[in-house]
């Protein structure tokens, strides 16, 4: 069944396919900038983006997929995050890669087969921007910067439309940039010691010593690790201008050819409604999530709930909905025998998923399996449908040990209840959840949980 994805150029749904003779689709995804940790809104389009490259392995064979994702570890971010805890920019890039690592490793994120770093890949930024100063898409600034000349590519604004809009900019800062246009973004940006510290590399030749811009680094690596021209490139919504307006640009300008023959984007995350804000208090890490008691398995079937290119509400309720989703499957996967029915059951989820990565439409497939009795379902073909998804059913939330004192307390209740002194019960059960923790009575006895918050 052949992937079918939104081509955000084209403004059409259009079939993914490899384009190289060797057979391999080639695929990239813009990585974190790695300052900070990365947030559940991040999270959103590198887990849609994982389900992205499962169905390519499924549909293709995984050898014929090469998938490569970076990480900017210079930038304005990066080198403002050194700065102000003082330490060396890779000491710092280096903590947050290996927390994103972390995160993505936790949620079930495949690695991609190359994950190159801008500061990885400065010898290929500079000839590339040397390429574009020869043949004219390129200048040099009078501070040694360099710039891309956007009126040199009849094409710019084609991805995003940029040119039914209106660019307002102040003069004083048209000036400072020492630009020929507003438009013109910069490729190279001169060495300031009292912004950059010590972040210096020679630069391409007539330039100053300084730094790479942040468009570069991606048409860079994809150009050494994918070829001039890619199959797919995707990114979040945001991206799309001015970035990967102007990946195309440079792109095209440099090798005279088609740069990525489809291109995909999902959309924001919203949390409660609005945007994410740490004055508002719903900007969510995985580390927040995780810390309230929520499994990172949760996290990804919710980010699964709405579809890629639509924005996505996400609340704590819909994570209860998800830890109680994820409970419902990992029951019935315990049904199933080895051997035996129909493999075919699941056409339906697949053929979502592979319309333009409908992930609710796949987990309300997914469902109706579950809750038709009488149906025999063959374990291995569920276990195909939970690879796809990058649902890791043994994955569970950490539980949290009780201490000595809350203990105490719920054994006085259960020890109340089985007396019938349901006054003193109750009681006891409102002195556990003023500390923060929840009792559930079961048959046997009982168990303790903390309160999510």
């Amino acid at each position: 069944m052949a992937i079918k994805l939104f081509d955000s150029l084209k403004r059409e749904i259009r079939e993914l396919s490899p384009s190289h003779p060797d057979g391999v689709f080639r695929f990239y995804n813009c990585g974190p900038t790695v300052y900070a940790p990365a947030h559940i809104g991040n999270f959103r389009t590198f887990v849609i983006n994982d389900v992205l490259r499962r169905l390519l392995e499924l549909e293709l064979g995984p050898d014929r997929v090469k998938h490569v994702r970076n990480l900017t570890d210079v930038d304005d971010r990066t080198i403002g995050q050194s700065k102000k805890e003082g330490h060396p920019l890779g000491q710092i890039t280096k903590k947050w890669t290996d927390k994103f690592h972390e995160d993505c490793a936790a949620l079930n994120c495949l690695r991609p087969h190359v994950e190159p770093t801008a500061t990885g890949h400065i010898p290929e930024q500079v000839n590339m921007i040397e390429v574009l100063m020869q043949k004219g898409n390129a200048y040099r600034a009078p501070d040694g910067s360099v710039y891309f000349k956007i009126a040199s590519f009849p094409d710019y604004g084609a991805l995003s439309r940029i040119k039914e809009r209106e660019l307002k900019v102040t003069n004083s800062a048209f000036d400072a940039d020492h630009k020929d246009d507003v438009g013109d973004f910069a490729l190279w940006k001169a060495y300031k010691p009292e912004d950059d510290g010590e972040v210096q590399w020679p630069g391409p030749q007539g330039a100053s010593a300084g730094r790479p811009g942040w468009h570069i680094e991606c048409s860079a690596m994809i150009k050494k690790h994918l070829g001039e021209t890619i199959d797919l490139h995707t990114g979040g919504v945001d991206l799309l201008f001015p970035h990967h307006e102007n990946e195309i640009a440079q792109s095209q300008c440099c090798n005279g050819t088609t740069f990525a023959r489809h291109w995909y984007h999902s959309e924001h995350l919203l949390v409660d409604g609005t945007t994410m804000s740490k004055s508002k208090g719903n900007y969510y890490t995985l580390g927040d999530l995780v810390a309230k008691g929520y499994s990172p398995m949760a996290v990804r079937y919710a980010l699964l709930m709405g579809h890629p290119r639509k924005q996505l509400n996400f609340t704590l309720d819909s994570l209860h909905a998800a830890e109680s989703a994820l409970a419902s499957l990992r029951a019935f996967r315990a049904t199933l025998p080895a051997t035996g029915g129909d493999p075919g059951v699941f056409a339906a989820e697949f053929e979502a998923l592979n319309n333009d990565l409908n992930t609710p439409a796949a987990l309300g497939a997914l469902f109706t399996v579950v809750n038709t009795k009488g149906l025999v379902v063959h374990a291995a073909a569920f276990d195909r449908v939970m690879f796809a998804l990058g649902l890791d059913l043994n994955a569970v939330a950490a539980k949290t040990a009780a201490p000595a004192a809350i203990t105490a307390l719920a054994d006085q209740r259960w020890a109340a209840k089985k007396a019938k002194d349901f006054t003193a019960a109750d009681a006891l059960r409102k002195e556990l959840t003023a500390a923060g923790w929840s009792m559930l009575d079961r048959k046997d006895g009982y168990s303790l949980e903390p309160l999510k918050k």
